[in-house]
């Protein structure tokens, strides 16, 4: 069985604040969200297929510049 991860833990595991986590799903970025009662959760395969997506698109453009 998936275990699943709250807003706070996927925040957590990407090193950024709860808020982005929420606004990502609110764009339809990062890992697609479950609602359960009042609170989301992201399950472990949904977060390991928005890590392969991002490890197949390579670097963007703004992390070349980020040393510049």
């Amino acid at each position: 069985m998936d275990r699943y991860l709250t807003t706070r833990e996927v925040a957590e595991r990407y090193r950024t604040a709860e808020s982005t986590v929420r606004y990502w799903r609110h764009v339809g970025y990062g890992p697609k969200g479950v609602k359960v009662g009042r609170r989301v959760l992201y399950s472990e395969t949904e977060i390991a297929r928005f890590e392969q997506k991002l490890a197949e698109q390579g670097p963007s453009r703004d992390d070349w510049t980020l040393g510049a």
